[in-house]
């Protein structure tokens, strides 16, 4: 069954910056009226047209949080359809491109591993954080 709402089935490439540094990762909490309000989020948005996907999720982690990062590794595609739309999400490990990091500002904060999973993000998010569960665990944490 098709949607009614043609942009619904287009399918919208969005760049993610997982961000970690020292253990911590950069997340902060969608605000509200937005699409999925009040889940955790990595920094991340829209891939502008011919932008590699990995330039996109550097630029949208500066845009939204002020921190210059350098991409390390692609960790992950996943395709999810939500309700409002039907996303292709590409994830990538970054790091802060200065030690330490420069300060973040709300609704953005550092968060250790365990908390990190311990929070509600949206399902496009769960194949990602079942591998940093993963590895958590198999390093004994």
């Amino acid at each position: 069954m098709t949607s009614d709402n043609p942009l619904r089935n287009e399918v919208r490439e969005i760049a993610i910056a997982v961000v970690e540094w020292d253990g911590n990762y950069l997340v902060g909490v969608r605000p509200a009226g937005a699409p999925l309000e009040g889940f955790s989020e990595f920094p991340g948005g829209k891939i502008e047209r011919g932008e590699p996907p990995a330039a996109a999720a550097e630029r949208e982690c500066q845009e939204e949080t002020g921190l210059i990062v350098e991409v390390v590794r692609l960790l992950l595609v996943h395709e999810q359809q939500y309700p409002h739309a039907h996303l292709r999400l590409h994830f990538y490990s970054c790091r802060p491109a200065t030690i330490p990091p420069a300060p973040v500002a709300e609704p953005w904060r550092w968060v250790s591993t365990s908390e990190l999973l311990q929070r509600t993000f949206p399902p496009a998010n769960q194949p990602l954080l079942e591998n940093i569960r993963r590895d958590w665990i198999d390093h004994g944490r």
